[in-house]
């Protein structure tokens, strides 16, 4: 019988030799970093989407206004730019504030 190789994306799993508490430890810690991996994702994705909105926002509204292109196409990407600074930002300064907190409950 042929044995399928794991995928990439999975970690070995060893079972021979631990209790089922040790067992339940392990398998939580896998999926609490594969979450956290998964969070910055979708984070990281959102913070892209609400950028070319806000992009195509100020494009939308310089159209509608009758401004001239180089001011609308100048403010969009203004905005854009801003937008995701921001964001990258903000995702930076939730993960330093997880890890101080982590550190703080390790404490005390």
């Amino acid at each position: 019988m042929k044995r399928h190789s794991a995928s990439p994306d999975q970690l070995p799993l060893r079972l021979v030799g631990n209790t089922d508490d040790e067992l339940e430890r392990i398998i939580e810690a896998r999926v609490a970093e594969r979450a956290e991996v998964q969070a910055i994702q979708w984070r990281f994705r959102l913070v892209i989407i609400e950028s070319v909105m806000m992009t195509t926002l100020v494009i939308a509204a310089g159209i509608a206004l009758d401004l001239p292109m180089s001011k609308t196409l100048t403010g969009a990407a203004t905005v854009g730019i801003g937008c995701f600074l921001t964001g990258l930002m903000l995702i930076g300064l939730t993960g330093a504030a997880s890890r101080l907190l982590a550190k703080l409950r390790r404490k005390s």
